[in-house]
């Protein structure tokens, strides 16, 4: 999901003036690394005149608890989602291994983990929201329009102003549909649920029964050159990569593809 929960401008000028936040060229990979267990890239370039948090909703098995994600610092691979673009055009160089995110806790607070250039934090419940900065919580009329997302966790990252390409943030979490990979696609840009909203994506993913790069479902997949890399095992160097577009108009929901 493209959810963001920006700080309210200080003063009415600064409120009516306040510039929207921008978001293009999404990039989601999405792989189930063993039964039960899905990881999940995100990346995308980003516009905003104001610190900001985007919000991800995960569809976790309920009660897994607050560390059911593990977060993935990527921060070594910022270019990866590049580079898996230029897969379906020519061969990418190998570059070195990332490594795993630090974790700092705080009393009677959620764990916040630095992660390459932002920090992130696991928020278990829709509940838990209350012990995260109010700036960053999640607008309400986000569950209002998708109730599934009632008994959903949220990985909740907190970015700086300015325009950026913000590297992949990734993670682990343990979901609930194994058989289905779940791609976070609602988009909540200006404190509203819109029904429809533009798309401007490209889903990446692994599927068990695509061993041949041969446009499985619809999709284009090429395999891995040589040298390759993992990007922090995340990916499996031995699976062709599947990759579909998005670039229009849809309906403003999650995007589910089957994993088995």
């Amino acid at each position: 999901m493209c959810c963001f929960s920006v700080a309210t401008p200080v003063g009415l000028i600064a409120r009516l003036f306040a510039k929207p936040v921008h978001v293009s060229r999404t990039s989601i990979f999405a792989r189930m690394i063993e039964p039960g267990l899905q990881a999940l890239a995100y990346g995308m370039d980003l516009a905003s005149s104001r610190e900001v948090a985007m919000v991800l909703p995960l569809p976790v098995i309920p009660g897994s608890g607050e560390h059911a994600v593990r977060f993935v610092d990527l921060s070594p691979h910022p270019r990866m989602f590049q580079e898996l673009a230029a897969m379906f055009e020519a061969p990418v160089a190998a570059a070195r291994k990332g490594g795993f995110s630090l974790s700092l806790g705080a009393p009677q607070t959620l764990v916040v983990h630095k992660v390459g250039s932002f920090v992130a934090s696991y928020v278990p419940t829709h509940a838990d929201f209350s012990r995260l900065d109010p700036q960053f919580r999640v607008p309400q009329v986000l569950f209002e329009a998708v109730p599934e997302y009632a008994d959903y966790g949220f990985a909740v990252f907190q970015l700086g102003a300015g325009k950026m390409t913000v590297h992949p943030m990734a993670f682990t979490f343990p979901t609930r549909s194994p058989d289905r990979l779940y791609f976070p696609t609602v988009h909540v840009h200006d404190g509203r649920f819109h029904d429809h909203a533009r798309f401007d994506h490209a889903l990446y993913y692994q599927h068990p029964r695509c061993s041949e790069p041969s446009k499985p479902f619809g999709s284009d997949a090429v395999s891995w050159d040589k040298p390759a890399k993992s990007y922090v095992d995340l990916v499996d160097l031995e699976r062709p990569l599947v990759r579909r577009t998005l670039r229009e108009k849809l309906p403003n929901a999650d995007i589910w593809i089957g994993a088995t």
